[in-house]
């Protein structure tokens, strides 16, 4: 995980609102959020967090599911994520559907 990785992902307000829905809702399948960009956006928009190691992506049945690297980013960059999911509360990223099941499941 690398600083300048983790800034460019956290510098664009769209994915600062996906960390923001994130930490309010873990565990969201790349469908599940209400996203104002097309599929090919969504999944670069995701990449790039994906990449950088903010988020956790694996892949259940044919859904791929995320949740924050929130430990990991807290350890490498305290204090961080939390300004970044405090940042980015304005930009509303609404979950339509998360995985309940998912929420079991140990990482």
């Amino acid at each position: 995980m690398r600083f300048l990785d983790v800034v460019h992902a956290l510098s664009d307000p769209l994915r600062l609102g996906i960390v923001a829905a994130l930490a309010r809702t873990p565990d969201v399948p790349c469908g599940g959020f209400d996203l104002p960009v097309g599929k090919s956006a969504s999944s670069r928009h995701f990449r790039i967090l994906r990449e950088s190691g903010v988020v956790r992506q694996w892949d259940e049945g044919t859904r791929r599911l995320n949740t924050l690297r929130k430990s990991e980013c807290d350890r490498r960059f305290p204090g961080l994520l939390d300004l970044a999911i405090l940042e980015g509360q304005p930009f509303r990223v609404d979950v339509t559907h998360h995985s309940a099941e998912a929420s079991n499941y140990s990482r």
